[in-house]
C-alpha cells in the first residue's frame, strides 16, 4: 500500500523581493517562512527548500541505516544523522547532499560499520530520489 505525504507552498511577489510559506500538510506539525535571500545568501530564522530536503534526507538515512544494521544483526544505541544540502546558483541549483552520521553500535567493527553506512546511503529512498546530485558520506563510529 502506497502512502502519500503532502506539503504545500504559497509564494507572494517576485523572486528577489517576494516571500512565502511552506506547510507540512500531512502532519500539520509546522509552517516555515522562506524567501530568495535565505536561499541564495543565507538568512537566519527563514527556511529554504534545501534545508527541508536536508531534513528529509537525514531522517530517511537514519532509518535506512538502522534497518541495514538490524539486517546485519546489530542494533544502534544512537544514530545521529545530518544532511548538508548544497545550493549553487552558478551551477544550476542543488548540487549535492553530504551525509554525516555518528552512531553508537555495540560490537561492530569500523570496517563493517562503514560498509553498512554505505549500503544505507545507496538504499535510502531519498538518496534514490536525489540520484541526479552528488551524495557523499562521512560515517563515524563512536
Amino acid at each position: 500500500m502506497a502512502l502519500t505525504s503532502e506539503a504545500s507552498a504559497v509564494w507572494s511577489g517576485d523572486l528577489a523581493s517576494g516571500s512565502g510559506s511552506i506547510s507540512l500538510d500531512s502532519s500539520g506539525l509546522a509552517t516555515f517562512d522562506y524567501n530568495w535571500k535565505a536561499r541564495s545568501e543565507g538568512e537566519s530564522g527563514v527556511s529554504t527548500p534545501e534545508e527541508l530536503l536536508g531534513a528529509a534526507h537525514a531522517g530517511c538515512f537514519a532509518m535506512a541505516f538502522a534497518n541495514e544494521l538490524a539486517s546485519a544483526g546489530h542494533t544502534a544505541t544512537r544514530v545521529a544523522a545530518t544532511a548538508a544540502v548544497s545550493f549553487d546558483i552558478a551551477q544550476g541549483g542543488i548540487t549535492g547532499s553530504h551525509l554525516l552520521v555518528n552512531a553508537e553500535v555495540p560490537g561492530i567493527s569500523d570496517e563493517e560499520f562503514q560498509k553498512i553506512a554505505a549500503a544505507a546511503k545507496e538504499g535510502c529512498p531519498v538518496s534514490k530520489a536525489l540520484a541526479g546530485v552528488n551524495i557523499t558520506l562521512e560515517a563515524t563510529l563512536v
